[in-house]
């Protein structure tokens, strides 16, 4: 490859160059850093020349710490160093300035992973986690802290919101305090696996969380190393509770009285803040919505673990444990109020002294291990969200590191078979993307050599055959099982693998570093020593079911004693929860963070290459970066590569028309790339040697700075502040001519107002848009502004002439005449009939004629047409008893109908006249006058003292007139 000729750049063209490549994105691009490389190292490990050298690596990563430059890439994945001091670096304004940026646009940082990888959820739609690893004191705990920060204060909030938010920040102290203690690594290590999802909506907005908990070390509630402590809810209770709470549980401030709390001899740090902690705790338990009655129970369960601790046994004269003080029991009785637990102290007393220590110590064990489940379960009922639409999540996953420590127990194999699932994972999805990118490409994939830790994994958990398999067969077969018996069955079964190793199976030279109670494992980061004694335990569960501690009897339920199945050891337990998270985090895309820690004495500035080295083996970071180096250093899409170094070709300067393709195959060209240096993908341009990408980087720089950056600087400045002044000028302008505009409204319309009576006309307009009337009866319209009086009032007319011509349109030719006979029925109803309101919204019947007229009755009215039928009743004038009747109106009589027999019949010729108090009837027979004929649905008026036919039909004081035959029909 060649290095392009300087040639002659322009003033203008280098102004250009400044503006569209900054030195800012120079440095947070990683690739051209020019002078400073040296210094301070590449901020991408895939870009390091010699890949496969741990030196190399050591060395990138000792410049960058150096410069307080603690996170590195190796592709995306993110090395993090622990400072040991504050960075500032976590700011509201750096969390801004990470928020929607392209993933390599900036330099490496926690939130660069944290937003790609929620930009990426709302955009894909799918799920992601970020693993996060290393060994205690490394940052973990830290990281997810900052994680689940940046999402609180970037994501998009609401009232609701802010308190699922205050959730899922605040189960962070809560979980900590139970589950974190001091360590000789670390002042605040996690003694547990911990892995969270928080759940978005549609909108991005978070929404809930669940957290699920991994082997709690349950072994620090009665033992801790010297130089460490207990969880730190104890140190916190006694600290900072108050008196009167105290007081109830039976404590003292001074933790010096309890023997779980002294084993390590460092009950007090100066470094930890226990009564500010209890602060935090307790306010969050308010917020996670736990109640006081909880609350009351759970510290009942703390105190009465304390208690446990000072119970003392004494040999009596049959060799037998007894209790000779029971004050401590009369204290664990009343905190925790569960008798139970006193019953199991009492039951001890046939074991000799060790046994019910030892026994003792379970008991303690096991309620607290409960306890914390219980209370990983409480804040995932406060974190759960309930409505049933769909959620995509990004899960949180703060697991323990691979560890080598002097004596590794059961605890910490199964802590480091985790680490070896979790790296089989990490290689298998690294490759799967590799291999997908490059298919996807249409690049040919080279196959990738690397350590296959799938035999190792297969060493522990495969069925019958497995270390897992053999040590439950062990714990529950008839007979007694010890330590030695489970290593005799290991060699017998396993003892021909190539990673495993006994004292017994081991060569001369490696037998005097194995003790006759100890196994090897060969793991993918080296090897370990395992002791088995230790491996099995006094199974101890009593009934504690009825306690009258809701705590403790929602731990200990009544089916665990009705299920007859041989019960899972702790061993298969966890394996089966690692295999579910497994299969958890398969099913999402990965992100994954390795914390290092610098030093064992937690010293800013310090950099132990011993033990940094090894971390990087244990983490499997050269592992990853082979991996990632396997085929090319860089890859970048042919967009951003042709606007970044098209300077570098006269070509594709300034601007390059064509497709973006052709524009790089140019450029390379020109530069003089090899074959073997580069590929050209379907969409990107591949480069496989990080030396090709450096010398053009140089190029690049070389021809940017070539002026001097000083005068381009105020060129540019100067050009940015002109193009500033121009549009203050022009909005001066424009504010002036409106306030003119608005002095000189009133007048007619001229230069000065034109602008201003053309906007407020536009405005009115366009409001008057949206406030249109619907309907003909729809009265309301839109206040006009002075100047548009009249224009609105000519709006408004042409506007309800439109709406009444749109409605006359639409009325039928049958509904015209509906409305013409409603016309005349309400002349002549309209103040005279009860009712009148409600039935003008009535349409007219065409017809109540009734079908059940008898033919006998239509052949004695002799063949008139019939007008209107309708039921009515007659009341006898004896007795007023009432009996159905037809009246049957045709165009000249009234017929009064019963069955086929017709009753009466009235001429309408007799009803005429008015009213009045004279009826003006000329029925010849008083007596049918006497016998009231009404409708049935009608009321009787009365014109002349004596219910008739014509005081119904006439309303009193109206002369007759003439109807049309539909009037009735509304009558």
């Amino acid at each position: 490859m060649k290095l392009p000729s300087v040639g002659k750049v322009s003033v203008a063209a280098w102004i250009i160059i400044s503006w569209h490549y900054p030195c800012k994105v120079d440095l947070a691009l990683g690739y051209g850093e020019g002078l400073t490389r040296d210094r301070v190292g590449v901020q991408d490990f895939v870009l390091l020349d010699s890949h496969t050298s741990e030196t190399a690596f050591l060395n990138n990563l000792r410049k960058r710490y150096q410069e307080n430059l603690i996170y590195t890439y190796i592709g995306t994945l993110l090395v993090s160093v622990n400072p040991y001091k504050e960075l500032d670096i976590y700011t509201v304004t750096q969390m801004q300035l990470y928020r929607g940026v392209n993933f390599f646009e900036l330099p490496p940082h926690l939130y660069a992973i944290a937003d790609n990888a929620y930009r990426v959820m709302c955009s894909e739609y799918n799920n992601h986690f970020i693993l996060i690893s290393g060994e205690s004191g490394a940052g973990k705990t830290e990281a997810s802290k900052k994680i689940l920060q940046y999402y609180a204060v970037t994501c998009p909030t609401t009232e609701q919101l802010q308190i699922v938010r205050d959730r899922l920040l605040l189960s962070n102290p809560v979980l900590e305090a139970f589950g974190n203690a001091k360590t000789l690594r670390n002042d605040n290590s996690s003694r547990f696996g911990k892995y969270m999802d928080i759940q978005f909506d549609f909108k991005g907005e978070p929404v809930g969380g669940h957290i699920l908990s991994y082997l709690i070390e349950k072994s620090r509630v009665v033992h801790q190393n010297h130089g460490e402590r207990n969880f730190h809810i104890f140190y916190q209770l006694l600290e900072g509770g108050d008196k009167d709470l105290l007081c109830w549980l039976g404590l003292e401030r001074n933790p010096q009285k309890y023997a779980y709390l002294i084993q390590g001899r460092c009950a007090k740090v100066f470094s930890i803040n226990d009564k500010n902690d209890w602060k935090i705790v307790r306010k969050a338990f308010s917020i996670i919505d736990f109640t006081e009655k909880d609350i009351e129970h759970l510290f009942g369960i703390v105190a009465s673990v304390l208690h446990l601790g000072n119970i003392q046994f004494e040999e009596d004269s049959n060799g037998h444990a007894i209790i000779r003080d029971g004050t401590q029991i009369k204290w664990i009785s009343k905190v925790s109020r569960s008798s139970q637990i006193v019953s199991i102290l009492q039951v001890l007393s046939p074991l000799n002294v060790d046994l019910a220590f030892y026994a003792r110590d379970a008991v303690a064990k096991a309620i607290y291990g409960r306890t914390f489940t219980w209370l990983v379960n409480k804040i995932n009922s406060s974190l759960a969200n309930k409505d049933s639409t769909r959620k995509t999540v990004i899960g949180l996953l703060d697991i323990y590191g691979f560890e080598v420590l002097d004596t590794n127990s059961f605890e910490q194999f199964c802590i480091n078979y985790c680490n070896e699932k979790l790296q089989q994972l990490l290689i298998e999805m690294t490759l799967k993307a590799e291999q997908e990118e490059y298919e996807l490409e249409g690049i040919e994939w080279e196959p990738i050599p690397y350590f296959n830790n799938k035999i190792i994994c297969d060493l522990v958990e495969q069925k019958h055959k497995g270390i897992i398999s053999i040590l439950d067969e062990e714990c529950l077969r008839p007979g007694e099982a010890t330590d030695l018996s489970f290593l005799e069955k290991l060699e017998e079964k396993v003892g021909d693998h190539a990673h495993f190793v006994t004292r017994k199976l081991a060569d001369q030279k490696t037998r005097k570093s194995i003790d006759w109670v100890d196994f090897r494992l060969l793991h993918y980061a080296g090897e370990v020593t395992y002791c088995a004694v230790g491996s099995f335990s006094l199974t101890l569960f009593q009934v504690l079911c009825n306690s009258k501690n809701g705590i403790i009897r929602d731990c200990f339920l009544l089916s665990e004693l009705d299920n007859r199945r041989r019960p899972e050891t702790v061993a298969t337990q966890f394996k089966n929860s690692l295999m579910s998270l497994i299969e958890i985090l398969m099913s999402k895309e990965p992100s994954y963070v390795r914390c290092i820690k610098p030093n064992e004495n937690k010293e800013p500035g310090k950099f132990d290459d011993y033990l940094i080295r090894h971390q990087v083996k244990y983490l499997g970071l050269m592992e990853h970066l082979r991996v990632r180096r396997a085929g090319f250093a860089y890859r970048r899409k042919y967009e951003l590569f042709l606007q970044r170094y098209k300077s570098l070709c006269p070509a594709t300067w300034p601007h390059w028309h064509g497709p973006a393709a052709e524009g790089v195959e140019r450029l390379i060209k020109h530069i003089g790339y090899k074959p073997e240096e580069y590929k050209l993908g379907r969409t990107k341009i591949f480069i496989r040697f990080p030396k090709t990408l450096f010398a053009t980087e140089d190029a690049f720089e070389f021809r940017k700075h070539l002026l001097g950056m000083v005068p381009l600087e105020a060129c540019w400045r100067g050009a940015l502040a002109r193009k500033e002044a121009k549009k203050r000028t022009w909005a001066v302008q424009i504010i002036r001519k409106f306030i003119n505009g608005f002095i000189n409204r009133k007048k007619p319309l001229c230069p000065e107002n034109m602008e201003f009576v053309r906007l407020v006309q536009y405005n009115y307009l366009m409001k008057l848009r949206d406030h249109i009337p619907k309907n003909v009866l729809d009265k309301s319209w839109l206040q006009p502004p002075s100047i548009l009086e009249e224009t609105s009032e000519m709006l408004q007319k042409i506007c309800i002439r439109s709406l009444v011509r749109k409605y006359c349109r639409g009325v039928t030719a049958e509904r015209k005449v509906q409305l013409q006979q409603k016309v005349v029925a309400s002349a002549i109803f309209r103040g005279k009939k009860e009712g009148y309101l409600q039935s003008i919204n009535q349409p007219f019947m065409d017809t109540r004629l009734k079908n059940d007229v008898n033919p006998k009755v239509l052949q004695l009215i002799h063949g008139e047409k019939i007008k209107y039928v309708t039921p009515v009743i007659k009341y006898d004038r004896n007795g007023f008893k009432a009996r159905d009747r037809l009246l049957v109106l045709t165009q000249s009589s009234a017929y009064v109908v019963e069955m086929a027999k017709i009753k009466q019949k009235i001429d309408y010729a007799t009803l005429k006249g008015n009213g009045g108090s004279q009826c003006g009837t000329s029925l010849s027979n008083q007596k049918d006058l006497q016998d009231q004929v009404q409708p049935s649905s009608m009321p009787t008026k009365s014109c002349c003292g004596v219910p008739c036919l014509h005081a119904f039909w006439i309303p009193p004081g109206m002369v007759t007139q003439p109807l049309p035959w539909a009037a009735y029909s509304n009558i």
